[in-house]
């Protein structure tokens, strides 16, 4: 059977399987009453089933079974602990509220088991920054960073229905057409599953009467995959490129605006944390999403809609750019226009436009304090 084949038997499998085992888990979660309830953050303003991502779990694996003869070093057997291990955390965390720091522990064991095996070793950044050779301990480090990262930033952007699912699936478009383009067919296959769990679960998520959430559950998941798939991206051999539409130096900068979405929401929300002087994993209504909806009035598919059509332009642009531009241009580039969505959004952030106000107030109280002293003192300095 050739990959076409493989690719479309495995797409319709996945998506049919999780449509047709996500209205028994919205049975199940009900009869057992492990719904989402909603509080004062919420997006939503009724009771609803959560767990949609134990779809995701068991389609994934038995995929997995399926498509394992088109590996090269049995990265299966390296990414069912992870993906396990993060099912059960994601599982626990839904139906009994998780602390983040026993949820970071399970993501840097799940992401060992991807990083010891030798596929997704990083060696070099090809010139990147004029960067080349690697040693094996700041591949770990990156690595481990880059995975939790992205995991965590995935987690945090599922706020509204539709977002994730639409994120991730523009995020799976993209992988599968890179790793079919340079050969890597094992990963073009998960991509393609991952995108078929999502396209499933697309409908019930925004759906009025058949809603579901994927839940921490499916989050994780999700946000696994996606890392393990960056990760091997930035893993590729230089002649794996040859084929793609980019230079090879800005490989970095490709897997970046990709993943534009979630870390620019992520850096935003934790940098607006931290200024207020909250932890960076404290929940509010700061994210992107939640701007869309409570300053400009966009409903749910709406704001989901735009921001995965701002991810689809951002990548494109970037990759146009990365066939003739130099990585040291387009870093800059990338900066600016960080930079700039930074300061349309941060405008529209309630709490950090208060902590401003909040600034220039006391200012103001010292400095009319200092007024008042100052007469006294010269008073006192006359006697």
């Amino acid at each position: 059977m050739n990959f076409l084949e493989t690719a479309v038997l495995v797409f319709i499998g996945s998506f049919l399987l999780v449509y047709l085992t996500i209205p028994k888990i919205i049975g199940v979660v009900e009869y057992k009453r492990l719904m989402d309830d909603p509080n004062q953050r919420s997006s939503h303003s009724r009771r609803t089933p959560t767990l949609g991502g134990v779809s995701f779990f068991f389609t994934i694996i038995i995929a997995l079974f399926f498509i394992k003869n088109w590996h090269e070093h049995t990265e299966d057997i390296f990414i069912i602990p992870g993906l396990t291990i993060l099912f059960i955390v994601g599982l626990k965390d839904d139906m009994v509220v998780l602390s983040p720091g026993s949820k970071l522990i399970a993501q840097v064991i799940a992401i060992a088991f991807i990083l010891v095996n030798d596929s997704f070793g990083i060696e070099s950044l090809n010139g990147f920054l004029n960067i080349y050779e690697i040693p094996y301990y700041l591949y770990l480090a990156i690595g481990g960073f880059l995975m939790l990262t992205i995991i965590n930033s995935y987690n945090l952007i599922d706020g509204i229905d539709g977002l994730a699912s639409i994120v991730g699936i523009v995020i799976m478009v993209i992988y599968t057409t890179i790793f079919y383009l340079s050969k890597e067919y094992f990963f073009a296959l998960i991509a393609i599953t991952m995108n078929a769990c999502l396209m499933a679960f697309f409908g019930f998520n925004i759906s009025s009467s058949k809603k579901i959430f994927m839940g921490d559950t499916g989050s994780l998941i999700v946000g696994f995959i996606i890392s393990v798939l960056t990760l091997k991206f930035l893993a590729l051999e230089p002649t794996a490129y040859g084929e793609l539409p980019f230079l090879l130096e800005n490989a970095p900068l490709i897997a970046i605006s990709i993943l534009i979405v979630p870390l620019f929401d992520t850096a935003r929300v934790f940098a607006i944390r931290l200024a207020n002087k909250r932890g960076p994993f404290s929940p509010d209504r700061n994210h992107v999403h939640h701007v869309l909806i409570d300053f400009w009035g966009l409903s749910h598919k709406q704001a989901s809609f735009i921001i995965g059509c701002f991810n689809i332009i951002f990548v494109v642009l970037f990759i146009i750019l990365g066939s003739k531009a130099k990585n040291t241009g387009m870093v800059i580039m990338l900066v600016s226009v960080v930079i700039f969505l930074a300061y349309i959004f941060f405008r529209y952030n309630y709490n950090f436009t208060t902590l401003k106000q909040k600034i220039r107030l006391k200012r103001k109280i010292e400095s009319i304090k200092g007024k008042k002293e100052n007469p006294a003192k010269n008073k006192n300095d006359q006697e």
